[in-house]
């Protein structure tokens, strides 16, 4: 997902879509304990998609936080 992707979504769907991609990376982690899956890769790109949507919330946060003051 690009970033412009990201930051055309709203603060609930970021919401949603961080929380489906952590249920996602959990179950991939999961399945490649118990046996090797076919992209261990993928698992880094999940895990960087996480990072990108935590930091374009954060933003958003800290945005609404400099609003307020």
């Amino acid at each position: 997902m690009k970033s412009s992707e990201i930051s055309a979504l709203s603060t609930e769907e970021l919401v949603a879509r961080i929380g489906e991609e952590k249920t996602n990376l959990t179950k991939l982690k999961f399945a490649h304990a118990v046996s090797a899956i076919e992209n261990p890769n993928r698992i880094k790109v999940i895990r960087k998609e996480v990072a990108r949507l935590n930091t374009e919330l954060t933003k958003r946060k800290a945005a609404s936080a400099s609003e307020q003051q």
